[in-house]
């Protein structure tokens, strides 16, 4: 039952790994950029959100209201930080820049929430339940369900509206969605926007479950990043598979071996995957003639 147990924490922190990892694979598709302050967005949807529950605001009406939040900030660092790389083709600018952000909105958020970790009120009550024997957070089960909510909404977003359309357009040739009067860079400031949304509503999804502050994100989107690897950049399979082998890798060898080699697992499967198929688990080769 404790095996049992470890792998129903696994799976939730898993899931939140998948969905900033998600984040990751959107702006990828489109523009070949990752934000690397992918981390903070989280941490400041979380932040946002501990605000606005604290001045009175419902839990699930504020959820919104942070995606919101996320969807703007996640435009602001397109603007910013990648579309001047982009135009000048720089290989490495819009690295430095959105990882300047990140510790730019850092900063905002110490000096702003302060340097102390702040609990973050449940919505759900805190009494575990049984499922098949173990204990579960109700709180576990939401962040299950809403990480696999979230995905599956932006995937129908693509597969079923115009706009989606053109983000898989733009995604499979840019340079062939403009000639056909596609704007493909509203469309990567689009995706850049979608991603710190998805990152933003894992904020608020996991801080109940452990501490908010403005460190919060640094770690978490490192994870993450590790998962979009494990699992490749380019498959949505991947993403979830991976963020379910790390999570679980986390969680029971922080138990069966100690809380200090909870990181190590993860760590030897990303360089295992990187020395043997650099492209993921799932992810696909491409060939490029020259």
């Amino acid at each position: 039952m404790i095996l049992l147990q470890l792998i129903y924490s696994g799976i939730a922190l898993g899931m939140i790994y998948a969905v900033i990892a998600f984040g990751y694979q959107l702006t990828f598709a489109t523009s070949g950029t990752l934000n690397f302050g992918q981390g903070e967005a989280l941490m400041l949807g979380a932040l946002v959100g501990l605000t606005l529950v604290g001045l009175g605001v419902n839990y699930w009406v504020m959820v919104p209201i942070v995606c919101v939040f996320g969807f703007i900030q996640g435009a602001v660092v397109e603007r910013i930080a990648v579309r001047p790389a982009i135009k000048t083709r720089s290989e490495f600018g819009w690295i430095m820049a959105t990882i300047a952000l990140g510790i730019i909105f850092r900063n905002v958020a110490e000096n702003v929430w302060g340097r102390d970790d702040l609990p973050f009120p449940s919505p759900l009550p805190v009494a575990p339940i049984k499922v098949a024997g173990a204990n579960v957070l109700p709180m576990e089960l939401l962040v299950v369900v809403g990480a696999l909510a979230m995905m599956l909404l932006v995937e129908l977003f693509n597969r079923k509206s115009i706009h989606g359309k053109a983000f898989v357009a733009t995604s499979n040739d840019r340079d062939a969605a403009g000639l056909m009067g596609i704007n493909t860079g509203l469309v990567i400031t689009f995706s850049y926007a979608l991603s710190s949304l998805t990152a933003s509503f894992a904020g608020v999804l996991i801080a109940p479950l452990t501490l908010t502050g403005a460190t919060m994100g640094a770690v978490l989107g490192l994870k993450a990043f590790a998962v979009a690897i494990i699992g490749g950049l380019s498959s949505g399979t991947g993403v979830v598979v991976g963020g379910l082998i790390l999570g679980i890798a986390e969680t029971t060898t922080g138990f069966y071996l100690s809380t200090g080699y909870k990181d190590v697992p993860g760590l030897v499967l990303l360089l295992l995957v990187l020395a043997l198929k650099p492209a993921g688990l799932f992810g696909k080769t491409a060939i490029k003639k020259v």
